[in-house]
Formats: structure tokens, C-alpha cells, sequence
């Protein structure tokens, strides 16, 4: 056979298996539609209900997937507070002024003959928050006029010149009542905000830094935390993966000066997590976990952290630099003096985060919350005027919590499964194995089917599987050749063409 003859032959076993695809398939109603020996009306009557069946088949197994992509979880609210234990959130301290040291500083670099001026420029430095007022106006070189005690780079060494130490920040630290040393248990965070030290934080500099156990519970009681702070500063309460941020919410810093007693009553709301919650993507289950970090200026993933380095991609875009505070940042993309002055000209966008649909101006960061923060509600702030010379802060548990939230799977991998076969059985009849079988028959069986008949040729056809030496003679052991010459000759022979495996074996040859 030639090779269309052959191609031939293989569509034409293929075809064949297709046909027989609805005699054979597992799915319910293929038979009763192929089967050409039923009434016209007894088939249209099948399509039209397994054409239906199908439709509704798709139309619920496409609402299960739409639910497992964007709500496979689910919050519940947990009552059972007498068996938890309430841990203390992290509570960091951040200077924000120091306007004594600032003259001290700038008199040991610059004389006591200095220009006044550059006491308030070295203060932006020390305490930046995006606003450079005085250095825009005195050490600017497009104005003109340049103070000459204005430097252009390093502004990071004199900022920490001007910022107090922990020792110099904070004394009489203690947790209900008993006292610990405030330095061993406040560790330096970096922060874009300057170097602020913070207790039971893990996004500190070292990477294991020790924690004070803060625990309230039944036997316990509500938790009190108590410290001074020697140095103007704002107290931020936060989770432990949280940092201090330019957009922290105002009504949570609680800023402190000399002279006065602060009490913040807080209240606090745990989230729980199922076991089942990792497997979800977090884009799925909305939030991320600590170690799922993708950041560079923290270890620790936190919706604070995601914001920090939101705002030290804007700062790049914008300025080709970013603000000398920033943690992990090479020196040689820190902000100069020129760097600080771009990044006011942007402060307006910098410092406000808004929705992606708000047409302000803002920063836009695409951050999930932390699939572990608790809700830190600040419930009283009192405060009180004192005759010392420093802060005293207070920060209480209002009162134990009574409930806490839990972030349960309700649309996992396998439900979605059980869901998608029970809908496939309901309406179709069918099962895993009837799709496996289904490509089977189309995709499979028929390679199967050629490669079985490769050698179906005339010769098989007409004699199955028998072969010329399977044949079975009589030998005659009468016959000599004088004998069978003369027979040639009396007796004309048969076309060549024509001769069988029967004439070379029949006795009569």
C-alpha cells in the first residue's frame, strides 16, 4: 500500500473509535443519543436534557472555583477566654526633638560663633520626617546663599550626633510591678523614622534579640508595663512584626515631654489561625505570614514594614535616592542634602497613603495585613502634670480580652474536589475515571488501535493468522521426475501468476 492508502487506514480505525465513543463512555445519555435504532423524538428528547445537564454542571462547578479564589476564608468570633493566654503587644520609643543637644552638638563642630540657623537644620536632620524647611532656605545652592557650616553628605552621622542613646532615653522600666533592666529588653530598631528601641519586637537589628515574657491571663490579671522617658518622644503600641512609620495613625502615638504622667488603656483581639490557612495563596486568603516576606528594609513581613518599603520605591522613583533613616539601605543611594530637598518637593505624596481609587494625592501600596496582628484598640489616654523632669508611661490591658477572631478554611483544595465530583455525579453520572476514560478513547485508544492492526494486510483478511509453513502435506514418495516431466507435458501448466500455496503443495504437482 502506498502512503495515502496507508493514511487512509489509520483515519479510518480512528474514526471508528470515535464512533464507538457514546457505546462506550461511562457518562450517562451518549448511548441513548448515538443509538440510531431509537425514535428520532426519544433522542432529541436525551440531547436536549444532557445538553441542559452539562449547562448547570458548568454553570455550579464555575461558582464553587469563583468561590475558592476569592473567599476560601471565613472569620468567626471565639468566646472562650478563660484558657487564653493574652500576650503584651511590642511598645517602641522614638525621639522626636532634643533641641539642648542640638546646641551642644553644634557648638562642639562649628564654635560657639555659629549661625544660629544651623541648630534648626541639624534638628531636621536628626528628627526627618520628609519636611526641610530649614534646610531648603540655608543650605539650598540653587538660592544662592549657603550657610558655610552646611555639609552636603553623611547626614546620617549627623543625625545620630544630635539622637540620645537607650540609656539616655529611658529608666525604671517595669511589668507589673517588677522591675528589669530597660536597655537589656528595649533593642535599637531602625526605623525610617531615626533609631528608636523598642521591647519584644522582632524586626529589631539583631536577630534574636531577648524577650520579656509579658503575659496576662486569669491568674495574672490585666498587665500593666511601666517606664520614664528622659527625652521628648512619641510611644507607639504595635504588634511585634510592626514598625514605627511617617503614616502611623496620629490617635495611635502617644507623645510624651517632661513634667507630665501618661496612662494609655488599651484593648487588645487576638486572631487565631486554622492549620489549613498556609495552603492558601495569600493573594486568596488576604494576608500574609511573617516569613512570607518579600521584602528588603525588614526580615519580617508586616503591613507597617510593606508600607516603609512602598514609600522607599516612591523615594527612589522620584528622587534616584532614599531618606538616610531607611533600614538596609547602601550608602551610596542615601539622600544627600539635594536628595532631602527632592523629597520635600514630594511630601505631599510621600506621607499620605490613599485607595487606588482616589484621585488625592498619595501613595498607593499594594500591602496585605499580617495573617498574626492583633487589634490594638486604644480604650482611655489620662494624662497628668508631675514636678519632674521627665515622662512617666503607663500602658495598661483595660481588661482581659473575651473574645478573639479566628481565620478559618471554609474553601480549601479539597473541598472544592468533594464539591466539583458531587456536582459532576448529581448531573452528569460521571466521575474522575469517565474524563480518564474519555481521553482514553479519544486520544489513546485509537494509536492502541492502529498499532494493533499494523499489519492487517489482504493475506490477513483472507487467512487470519495462518502461515505458509503451518501448511500440512503428504509426502509422495511414488513421484521421480521422468514421471512428472511427462505429465508437463501431456498436461499444460498453470499461469504463474495465478499459483497459490495450494499448487505447490498439492499432490497432484
Amino acid at each position: 500500500m502506498n502512503t495515502n492508502e496507508y493514511r487512509k487506514r489509520y483515519f479510518d480505525i480512528w474514526w471508528n473509535g470515535i464512533k464507538s465513543l457514546p457505546h462506550t463512555t461511562s457518562i450517562h445519555g451518549f448511548k441513548f443519543i448515538a443509538d440510531t435504532k431509537r425514535h428520532w423524538v426519544e433522542r432529541i428528547f436525551w440531547l436536549v436534557f444532557v445538553a441542559l445537564s452539562w449547562y448547570a454542571s458548568s454553570l455550579l462547578i464555575a461558582a464553587q472555583y469563583d468561590a475558592y479564589l476569592n473567599n476560601p476564608i471565613s472569620f468567626v468570633v471565639e468566646t472562650t477566654y478563660k484558657d487564653w493566654n493574652t500576650y503584651f503587644p511590642a511598645v517602641a520609643v522614638c525621639e522626636n526633638d532634643n533641641s539642648k543637644r542640638a546646641e551642644e552638638i553644634s557648638d562642639s563642630l562649628w564654635g560657639q560663633e555659629h549661625d544660629f540657623n544651623i541648630e534648626e537644620v541639624l534638628k531636621e536632620w536628626a528628627f526627618f520626617k520628609g519636611v526641610t524647611y530649614y534646610t531648603s532656605e540655608f543650605c539650598n545652592v540653587e538660592n544662592g546663599e549657603v550657610l558655610p557650616e552646611c555639609v552636603e553628605s553623611n547626614l546620617t552621622y549627623y543625625a545620630n550626633l544630635v539622637r540620645s542613646t537607650c540609656k539616655e532615653s529611658l529608666s525604671d522600666c517595669s511589668w507589673n510591678g517588677e522591675a528589669f533592666e530597660c536597655c537589656d529588653y528595649f533593642r535599637p530598631l531602625d526605623t525610617e523614622l531615626g533609631t528608636c528601641y523598642a521591647i519584644n519586637s522582632i524586626q529589631g537589628r539583631e536577630s534574636n534579640p531577648p524577650f520579656l515574657r509579658m503575659v496576662s491571663n486569669r491568674t495574672t490579671g490585666p498587665g500593666v508595663l511601666r517606664f520614664n522617658v528622659l527625652i521628648p518622644a512619641n510611644v507607639y503600641v504595635l504588634n511585634e512584626e510592626d514598625v514605627p512609620a511617617l503614616t502611623t495613625i496620629g490617635s495611635d502615638v502617644l507623645t510624651v515631654g517632661p513634667e507630665m504622667f501618661h496612662r494609655r488603656y488599651i484593648a487588645l483581639r487576638n486572631i487565631e489561625n486554622d492549620s489549613g490557612t498556609r495552603s492558601i495563596a495569600p493573594e486568596k486568603r488576604k494576608c500574609r505570614y511573617n516569613d512570607e516576606n518579600f521584602l528588603d528594609v525588614y526580615r519580617h513581613y508586616s503591613y507597617t514594614a510593606c508600607t516603609v518599603q512602598c514609600r522607599k520605591d516612591a523615594q527612589m522613583r522620584f528622587c534616584n535616592c532614599s531618606n538616610y533613616f531607611m533600614p538596609n539601605v547602601p550608602e551610596h543611594l542615601k539622600c544627600n542634602v539635594s536628595g532631602i530637598i527632592c523629597l520635600n518637593n514630594y511630601v505631599n505624596i510621600l506621607t499620605v497613603l490613599k485607595a487606588p481609587w482616589s484621585s488625592r494625592p498619595g501613595l498607593y501600596c499594594n500591602c496585605l495585613p499580617s495573617c498574626t496582628e492583633s487589634e490594638i484598640s486604644v480604650i482611655n489616654d489620662l494624662k497628668d502634670a508631675t514636678a519632674e523632669d521627665y515622662a512617666t508611661v503607663e500602658i495598661e490591658l483595660a481588661m482581659l480580652p473575651s473574645e478573639r477572631y479566628r481565620r478559618n478554611v471554609v474553601r480549601g483544595i479539597l473541598d472544592l474536589v468533594v464539591s466539583t465530583g458531587g456536582t459532576g455525579g448529581l448531573f452528569l453520572g460521571a466521575s474522575i475515571l469517565s474524563f480518564v476514560e474519555l481521553l482514553y478513547i479519544l486520544l489513546i485508544r485509537p494509536f492502541c488501535d492502529i498499532y494493533s492492526q499494523r499489519e492487517d494486510d489482504p493475506w490477513y483478511r483472507k487467512y487470519g493468522t495462518r502461515r505458509l509453513e503451518d501448511n500440512k502435506y503428504t509426502p509422495n514418495w511414488k513421484w521421480n521426475y521422468f514421471r512428472s516431466k511427462s505429465y508437463y507435458t501431456t498436461r499444460p501448466l498453470r499461469s504463474t501468476s495465478k499459483l497459490t500455496s495450494r499448487d505447490f503443495y498439492s499432490k497432484k504437482i
